[in-house]
């Protein structure tokens, strides 16, 4: 078929609309922007989103440099401006928890109109073998978890080493609103010869942070949280409670929150343990208690509460059952009820994943979730049923390669 002179000016136009706007002949357009840690080449994997697929494209340039060692932890900052990175780095000759690690950062990028990231510089948290990042709702604020808090001197009056009583700290930020730079926020609850401490004590052995109705919880090892109320100017306040043990618990992996519920993973008894956040951030039980996984699914890993607070996905890490294409780990999807604040296994769950599947976000839309998967280095994409938490594939396919050991993920749907 031939087209007239104005057929092929009108055709031209399009294509030049299409590509200006970031759309395919088969999508609908870019949604937004998603980064995946990869720990195997200290990298980040970029990737669009498409609105009508859910399909996954590789952004210009990716995979990113981590500008350190072993990223453990990404964030993005509201607005899509800029990312944060939090590499733990590796142990020193003399073993983990003896001195600094070598290449431990928090790395700053900016983030370009198609989702690119140029790396801007990096900072250091004042703790030692950082485990976890947290914003802020307001993006004004950055907590660093660190695995051991710094030890002070009172010869020198500095911190020089990991402080022997074990327990770890949370290093505050305040991120600055134009340029994403990081300027350190001291303790003014303690001080050493009149000095702030430069960072905030938590229980031992941290390894997972989550806010909360206005709460910071550290998921502490020995199954404890330690809860800070968030103040003015990024400030941490201790609470009455200032190490709240997990009655029960046998080995909890993760600690997730969706408006004023806390969840917890249990990878001992293969339990999801559920908490309501109330004044002085003290935890209540579920009237449900904790809510055995569903059956055959075992070893789970980390949650999701969905943007509307009425599902819960569990990532888990085996199952017992054989799941279509013999898949090796699962999702578990519960429904939240919002009267007696039991869950609910949804229909059709467990769903199939990736293999060793460790992080889940929801796209800005509440169309897609996506899961990252440790094992095998890939990204699973769902369709979301916002009317009944069921998740399906992906209508032009489900896997994405990402990076090798994929870490957690984020994304964002726009760049203001």
């Amino acid at each position: 078929m031939k087209l007239s002179l104005f057929g092929r000016l009108a055709m031209a136009v399009f294509a030049s609309l299409t590509l200006g706007l970031g759309m395919t002949a088969c999508g609908g357009g870019t949604i937004g922007y998603m980064w995946i840690l990869g720990q195997q080449y200290n990298q980040i994997a970029g990737f669009k989103i498409d609105d009508y697929t859910g399909n996954l494209t590789q952004i210009e340039g990716s995979p990113f440099i981590t500008n350190g060692v072993f990223p453990v932890s990404i964030v993005v900052k509201p607005g899509g401006r800029y990312v944060y990175v939090i590499n733990r780095g590796t142990c020193p000759a003399s073993g983990c928890g003896t001195a600094p690690n070598v290449s431990q950062s928090v790395a700053l990028y900016s983030v370009g109109g198609d989702g690119t990231l140029t790396f801007q510089q990096s900072y250091q948290t004042q703790g030692y073998n950082s485990m976890w990042a947290q914003m802020d709702s307001s993006g004004s604020y950055l907590y660093v978890l660190d695995k051991y808090s710094p030890s002070y001197n009172s010869t020198s009056g500095l911190y020089n080493g990991p402080n022997t009583d074990g327990n770890g700290a949370i290093t505050a930020f305040t991120a600055d609103s134009s340029t994403g730079r990081l300027t350190l926020i001291t303790n003014i609850q303690t001080q050493h010869n009149g000095v702030n401490t430069p960072f905030f004590e938590v229980g031992a052995a941290p390894f997972m942070m989550q806010s909360a109705s206005g709460c910071l919880l550290t998921l502490n090892s020995g199954n404890t949280i330690s809860p800070y109320t968030v103040g003015g100017s990024g400030q941490l306040a201790y609470t009455t409670t200032q190490v709240f043990p997990i009655g029960g618990a046998t080995n909890i992996t993760s600690i997730n929150s969706g408006g004023s519920y806390v969840f917890l993973t249990d990878a001992g008894a293969d339990t999801i343990d559920g908490f309501t956040v109330g004044s002085g951030c003290t935890l209540t039980t579920l009237q449900g208690g904790n809510t055995p996984n569903i059956a055959g699914q075992v070893n789970p890993m980390n949650t999701l509460v969905d943007s509307t607070s009425k599902y819960l996905y569990v990532l888990n890490q085996t199952n017992t059952l054989t799941l279509p294409g013999n898949a090796y780990s699962s999702i578990s999807a519960f429904t939240i009820n919002s009267t007696n604040q039991e869950l609910q296994p949804i229909t059709g769950a467990p769903y199939t994943v990736g293999s060793g599947p460790v992080c889940m976000v929801e796209d800005p839309t509440h169309q897609y979730m996506y899961i990252s998967n440790h094992n095998d280095g890939t990204v699973t994409g769902k369709v979301l049923d916002p009317t009944t938490g069921i998740l399906s594939s992906l209508s032009r396919g489900s896997t994405f390669t990402s990076t090798g050991l994929a870490g957690c993920l984020t994304l964002s749907g726009a760049v203001d």
